[in-house]
């Protein structure tokens, strides 16, 4: 196949499709309303993890669920409007909590991640930009020692898979991380991991570095796909119609509002996120360290230290919640007591989310030419770049030698 795909989305999602499609031949056109890369993508914690590979929903976790709710500080908020729609999407996320569905589940997302690396250093050969991933480990770090548990399931089933973790004591730990506070009693260590020292940057590189192998780059919004009647689709946009013979579906959690038409409601939602990023921080990381307590990532980047987390569930186009700013921050400085807080940089964002923590990759049953790759969750930059090798595969008409039926929409 040669002729042009159209790619509907260029996140980080969007634009490694681009690319391996580029790598066998197939010309392509990325369509986004904003400048590549700087939209969900832009905002992560950096962490290029071939273990991040448990699911959100985990054995047990209703009963957190409460107080997490209840706690202002919490990582995990609801706005009162969402509820109608997060209450069934709730009930499916707590169906996929058990030990079983779990491990199916990680099964699916290993197939992902563990090639994450990798497939970037690939991606990034060339560029002059090699050095925006760099080695590191992913340091989980906690309060209470005993809560650092190497037989807890998520770490078990990293172990089953050979991932490398190693439990360290607070002495250790800040022999690793002298910054961390010394309230941190001990870590999980897991190590063989990269993280991205800009996020933003990496989108634009790798963008541009499809753009100069040819291609096109349409910035405009996209608000309706129609098939067309001769084969193929229109693309409604904001500047116009388009024609495209095939569709890559990579818009995250945009995507669900241009499948609804076509008869295709899917339980995708806005889990937003927040992050802090302090451009003069006095003070650095050398890995990224998640606080396990607080459930935020804190990573140093090219431009400061940055410490993204929470999951607030709510429409997609509500207004950011300017509170999260102060909440972030004092868990910042919680975690980095000498770190310089002053000129802080507020950022949100939006991750598509499905309640199995699975994206939705392949062909779209009984349309031909449509493709998805979107519903990434809490993972994207880890699953981005197998994802477009996957699409490309299917695109070019080779058989991925591995079961989609994990990734297909038809399983909702």
């Amino acid at each position: 196949m040669t002729e042009q795909v159209t790619i509907i989305g260029a996140g980080i999602v969007g634009i490694c499709c681009a690319l391996s499609l580029q790598e066998r031949g197939i010309p392509v056109r990325l369509i986004d309303r904003g400048q590549p890369g700087q939209e969900t993508s832009f905002g992560n914690a950096g962490v290029v993890s071939p273990w991040s590979i448990i699911p959100q929903a985990m054995p047990g976790i209703w009963k957190s669920l409460p107080q997490m709710l209840l706690d202002p500080k919490s990582a995990l908020s609801v706005r009162t409007s969402f509820w109608p729609k997060m209450i069934p999407w709730g009930l499916r996320f707590l169906g996929n909590s058990g030990e079983r569905s779990v491990r199916e589940i990680s099964d699916a997302m290993e197939l992902l991640c563990r090639p994450s690396i990798d497939l970037y250093r690939r991606h990034l050969q060339g560029s002059g930009h090699e050095n925006l991933i760099t080695d590191s480990y992913y340091i989980h770090a906690f309060r209470h020692r005993k809560q650092a548990d190497l037989n807890g399931l998520g770490y078990l089933i990293r172990q089953e898979k050979g991932g490398d973790l190693e439990l360290v004591d607070g002495a250790e730990l800040r022999g690793l991380e002298p910054a961390l506070s010394e309230e941190f009693k001990a870590a999980i260590v897991i190590k063989g991991q990269a993280r991205v020292t800009s996020p933003g940057r990496v989108g634009a590189i790798l963008a541009e570095k499809a753009r100069s192998q040819g291609a096109e780059i349409v910035q405009t919004e996209v608000t309706k796909l129609t098939p067309a009647e001769d084969g193929g689709w229109q693309i409604t946009t904001s500047q116009g119609t388009l024609r495209a013979a095939s569709i890559i579906l990579a818009a995250g959690v945009w995507s669900a509002d241009l499948l609804k038409p076509l008869g295709m409601p899917v339980p995708l939602v806005a889990e937003r996120g927040y992050h802090v990023e302090f451009p003069k921080p006095s003070a650095q990381l050398n890995n990224s360290v998640m606080d396990v307590d607080a459930k935020v990532v804190a990573s140093s980047m090219q431009d400061g230290l940055r410490v993204a987390g929470t999951a607030e569930f709510g429409s997609v186009d509500a207004p950011a919640d300017p509170r999260k700013k102060k909440i972030l921050t004092e868990q910042a400085k919680a975690m980095v007591p000498g770190l310089n807080t002053g000129e802080a940089q507020f950022w949100m964002g939006r991750r598509p989310s499905f309640p199995d923590s699975l994206p939705a990759i392949g062909p779209v049953n009984g349309r031909e030419g449509l493709y998805t790759a979107f519903g990434h969750s809490h993972y994207g930059l880890m699953m981005a770049p197998k994802t477009g090798e996957l699409v490309a595969d299917l695109v070019s008409g080779r058989s991925p030698n591995i079961d989609l039926a994990p990734f297909s929409l038809a399983r909702f």
